[in-house]
């Protein structure tokens, strides 16, 4: 048997043994009859290698995740040497070094004012904690009118039941409505919206207009604001400028109401700086940080607030104010031990502006396509840029869903060593930190010739 034929062999043998067994996330398992299953047997660096052989260059960072690329030794060192010592110990009442050095990390690292963390396992549970601990917060203040959010309009901010209900997914919220609370939703500072000739700047002071609008009718209900802050990621990597997050943290402290930053997709780097609320100067009362907090290793969430919301629940047991949640792997020792390596990668190496440089290059090698008779937008924000496909861009009517645009980039890319997965007709890039500017070639390259087959 020659070597590529027991290559496809094996593929062959993972791919039906996982149909036969897996459920796959974010996915109609139907299309996997035609649309092939790629079995991946190590990463190296910005790169997927697949049983087969064949490398993917990982344009989406799997799913947000990987700062550094996949088997970053630094991180995997520290791993082995966590492995050695301590894998998991329960988080109540016990604590440990890995835990507590992350805790006094992020202190350091994120805006002034947030000195509490807790810690969760994933994004969408960091969101539940914030949103729980808000509401909480005012019903220990004596405020228990206070029970409904404020969400902007295209936010995504997780699966569970919380996070889906200050989410504005259509498919989502159409399908799980009678489980989900009721946001009051703001129209979002997304530029692409402005209308002809207004400038970012005056999208965002309109937007906060509309804002301070719907606070005047809903703080006294409100337990708090939730957004993500500069790019609503899975909404379609909506971009808006930082002077709408300025505005909004003003608006939150005249109607006393708290601010959630879900940084979860935007913090560390991905916005050119370390967090994207940075960039307007502000702190919020919460702000929730996962995926690439591990470097992209283990799955780990945290919430930082503040000192006045931690004093809150700050009492004697029978007072009845303890926050109440809690999860099995809750501070795990290993996730953190990734996470603090993770960290201390930004302090060893100049990667903002290593990433700035980069971004500069992925700004140039993306600008022709703002000529493209069907592209709508070409936007970026630091390491993160989408070009909006459209079937008819002087009218920016979309194509119909059912056409499955973007799909056919995906195949392309798959056909052509990279991993393009787009939000619908938006196609992006978000990759790996450690991505070289031949590599961002090759990536704008092969996207650009899947979008020329795709609007065919």
């Amino acid at each position: 048997m020659t070597d590529a034929l027991f290559a496809s062999t094996a593929v062959d043998t993972l791919v039906a043994r996982d149909l036969s067994v897996l459920w796959h996330p974010c996915t109609q398992m139907h299309d996997h009859e035609t649309l092939p299953m790629v079995p991946v047997v190590r990463g190296e660096g910005a790169w997927l290698v697949g049983a087969d052989g064949r490398r993917y260059l990982d344009a989406v960072s799997s799913w947000w995740t990987n700062l550094f690329g996949h088997a970053e030794p630094r991180i995997g060192a520290a791993l082995k040497d966590q492995l050695d010592t301590l894998e998991h110990v329960i988080f109540a009442g016990f604590t440990h070094a890995p835990a507590l050095e992350l805790a006094e990390e992020l202190v350091r690292i994120t805006p002034a004012g947030l000195e509490r963390v807790f810690l969760a396992d994933n994004g969408s549970a960091a969101i539940e904690v914030a949103l729980k601990m808000s509401f909480h917060y005012w019903l220990n203040r004596g405020h228990g009118e206070k029970t409904r959010f404020i969400a902007l309009t295209g936010s995504y901010h997780g699966e569970t039941l919380g996070a889906l209900s200050v989410s504005d997914v259509a498919l989502y919220r159409k399908t799980y409505a009678p489980l989900l609370l009721t946001p009051e939703l703001a129209p979002s500072p997304d530029t692409y919206e402005g209308e002809p000739g207004e400038s970012p700047q005056d999208l965002a002071a309109r937007r906060l207009v509309e804002m301070r609008g719907i606070l005047e009718r809903h703080a006294h209900e409100t337990c708090a604001v939730i957004v993500e802050p500069l790019v609503q990621c899975a909404g379609g990597m909506r971009m808006y400028h930082p002077s709408y997050l300025t505005g909004l943290r003003a608006l939150c402290d005249e109607f006393e109401v708290h601010l959630i930053a879900d940084e979860i997709a935007v913090g560390f780097g991905r916005t050119g700086t370390l967090f994207a609320c940075e960039q307007a100067g502000i702190a919020p009362d919460f702000m929730c940080l996962s995926k690439g907090l591990t470097g992209g290793f283990l799955p780990l969430s945290a919430v930082l607030t503040t000192q006045d919301v931690y004093a809150a629940f700050y009492a004697e047991y029978a007072s009845g104010k303890a926050f109440l949640h809690s999860h099995s792997y809750t501070g795990n020792p290993l996730a953190c031990r990734a996470a603090t390596a993770t960290l201390k990668i930004f302090r060893d190496d100049p990667v903002l502006e290593r990433n700035r440089a980069l971004a500069a290059h992925m700004a140039a090698r993306i600008a022709p396509l703002v000529d493209h008779p069907h592209v709508a937008d070409v936007r970026q924000t630091g390491m993160i840029a989408a070009i909006e496909l459209v079937a008819d861009k002087s009218s920016r009517a979309p194509f119909p869903a059912t056409d499955r645009r973007g799909l056919r980039v995906y195949r392309h890319g798959l056909e052509h060593g990279a991993l393009l997965r787009p939000l619908g007709n938006i196609v992006y890039f978000m990759p790996p930190y450690v991505v070289t500017e031949a590599e961002i070639d090759f990536m704008v390259d092969t996207a650009i010739a899947g979008i020329a087959k795709a609007v065919a």
